[in-house]
């Protein structure tokens, strides 16, 4: 971790910088972003699940340098060379309006990476994180990962590795989107799905029905939707769960679970005060790791 500090950062270049939604039609934009770090610290020392930083060009309004922004690496172990040379993020435009002014927020990082083109360079730091990785032995562990948005990163990099080491373990991915045109990697999930029988590939459209016909819902309710494909892995005392996007999903996570499994299944991945358990739906964020304590067997990065 952090062998390239904001104090001396390293300069990487741009390879490639995609579209990464799976249709024209996406609510948001975000790109895949693919930076060549040949020849720095970072090359060959970064594992899928970790971070880097990127320190944009210009001051802010005081006029001082802006500060880094973490990204989550969406490349596998090995890069997307292969060679662990090229790490790739996957970066959203960031797009608002200022609550009181009314004047249009534009994210200065974001919109910085989503502009770049090959050859552009990107001020860099890191590896950051040491918690949300992989286990050491891939193969003791199912896995289950809940992924909304570009918290889809990780778990792009992560399958990958999977893969690569021919994990036979069972693996459920979860994704969560608005829309059908906003999922990340679509195409490429799908294909994993048919290579590998022992990934299951689920999605959850919040704002629309789903591809089977079925209500909206969000991803934490494909718990209960796709009971059958996912509770018989969670069952297990093997498995490992693992949660990244926008903050308070998590809890959305952690109350299916709740309701979905036994009391001695649900104390593998959270402990709950009696007294919370009388009343899961009205659980709040407040009440985690006091009320709610979730196990070292769940692994949570969200924003």
């Amino acid at each position: 971790m952090h062998l390239v500090m904001p104090a001396n950062p390293i300069v990487g270049t741009v390879v490639s910088n995609q579209r990464c939604t799976a249709g024209s039609k996406s609510a948001g934009f975000v790109r895949h972003l693919a930076i060549d770090v040949s020849g720095t610290p970072l090359a060959g020392s970064y594992i899928s699940g970790q971070s880097f930083g990127v320190i944009p060009p210009g001051v802010d309004s005081a006029g001082k340098a802006h500060k880094l922004r973490l990204y989550s690496i969406a490349s596998p172990t090995s890069g997307e060379d292969g060679r662990g040379c090229v790490v790739a993020t996957t970066v959203k435009r960031t797009i608002d309006e200022h609550h009181e002014t009314h004047k249009l927020f534009l994210g200065v990082a974001s919109n910085f990476l989503c502009d770049t083109h090959p050859g552009d360079q990107v001020v860099m730091t890191g590896p950051s994180g040491k918690r949300f990785v992989l286990p050491s032995d891939v193969h003791s562990h199912n896995y289950v990962f809940f992924a909304t948005g570009t918290g889809i990163a990780p778990f792009r990099g992560m399958l990958m590795d999977l893969f690569a080491a021919n994990c036979r373990s069972r693996i459920v991915l979860v994704m969560g989107s608005p829309y059908a045109s906003d999922l990340l990697y679509h195409k490429e999930l799908l294909g994993w799905q048919e290579q590998h029988t022992n990934f299951r590939y689920l999605t959850a459209l919040s704002r629309e029905r789903q591809s089977d016909g079925g209500p909206a819902i969000y991803a934490h309710d494909r718990i209960r939707v796709s009971r059958d494909e996912i509770v018989p892995v969670l069952e297990t005392e093997r498995t490992l769960v693992y949660i990244c996007g926008i903050a308070g999903m998590e809890l959305g996570v952690l109350q299916r679970l709740s309701e979905a499994l036994s009391p001695l299944q649900r104390e593998q991945y959270i402990s709950v005060d009696p007294d919370a358990m009388q009343d899961v739906a009205g659980w709040t964020r407040r009440m985690l790791n006091k009320q709610l304590r979730p196990s070292r067997r769940v692994f949570m990065e969200v924003y």
